[in-house]
């Protein structure tokens, strides 16, 4: 038996954020064959939720970054942020106005300044928004709407005092290059934390031991795994505790290159079936 871990955005998921033919037909072989194939993303759980439920997929799951670990439909483990880290993120944040969302064991939450802050954000970076389609503009500026699984608040203190919620990550949108490497910086600085990125647009902020190694870790714990027989697959730089932790390392073609240096293996590109390439390659009748 094999585990193969699998990032989402970038390397399951096309261009076009779907999952191909070709890479569905390779992930259910390969659990026919008894392997185990899990997802491990920095989207929220009800997301992935979601995602696999369109796709009809069965398979256990790494949620925010790792932070959840969900099998069979049961959170199994969670690492939540200290409270006072949640305070002082949130406050450099907010002394950037960079728009942000929290993922918590109650859904996302999401500052009622969310809009504003994307407008003043596009503003600083005119270059960016005359390349944005209208469809990404759209995307980018739309305003959430509040659900079930989301909802918005006026001042971090305001969830600080929520005594049974939780939060697991910072996704944290900055536009301004100069005003994201200062931010990284001011972050970094924070005890406790684990600080990365998924794309050039983007931060993340977690637990110092939340992290998609640590869901790699947990899920093959669970299913008495060793780690020499897991597969991690993935292409930023979130992805890369997984990838260090796995037996064999997979980058996709259109991984950062950075990412790939450390890989032991690149695959195909996602809009090329990469996952599916090393699924056939190195699970399949193995």
């Amino acid at each position: 038996m094999q585990l193969v871990a699998i990032d989402l955005d970038g390397t399951l998921l096309s261009s076009q954020l779907t999952i191909s033919t070709e890479n569905l037909e390779a992930i259910r072989e390969a659990q026919n064959q008894g392997n185990i194939v899990m997802i491990c993303s920095g989207r929220a759980p009800e997301n992935i939720f979601e995602l696999l439920n369109d796709y009809n997929l069965s398979c256990p799951f790494a949620a925010s970054n790792g932070t959840v670990v969900v099998i069979d439909g049961k959170e199994r483990e969670i690492i939540s942020m200290a409270k006072p880290e949640v305070l002082k993120t949130a406050q450099i944040l907010e002394s950037y106005q960079s728009p942000y969302k929290l993922y918590t064991n109650d859904g996302i939450w999401i500052p009622k300044s969310w809009y504003d802050n994307i407008q003043t954000s596009l503003k600083e970076n005119e270059e960016l928004k005359s390349r944005l389609t209208e469809l990404e503009y759209r995307q980018l500026t739309e305003q959430p709407k509040e659900t079930d699984s989301i909802h918005f608040f006026n001042h971090i203190q305001d969830v600080i005092d929520l005594h049974d919620l939780f939060v697991q990550k910072f996704f944290i949108l900055q536009l301004h290059p100069q005003k994201r490497e200062e931010m990284m910086e001011e972050l970094k600085k924070l005890k406790g934390l684990t600080i990365t990125t998924s794309g050039n647009d983007n931060i993340e902020v977690m637990d110092e031991k939340g992290n998609k190694g640590f869901g790699l870790n947990a899920v093959a714990r669970h299913f008495n795994i060793p780690m020499n027989n897991t597969i991690a697959i993935g292409d930023n730089f979130n992805d890369v505790p997984m990838l260090e932790a796995a037996g064999l390392s997979v980058a996709m073609g259109n991984a950062d290159p950075k990412v790939k240096e450390i890989c032991d293996v690149v695959t195909k590109t996602n809009d090329e079936h990469g996952v599916a390439h090393i699924i056939r390659k190195y699970v399949l009748n193995k």
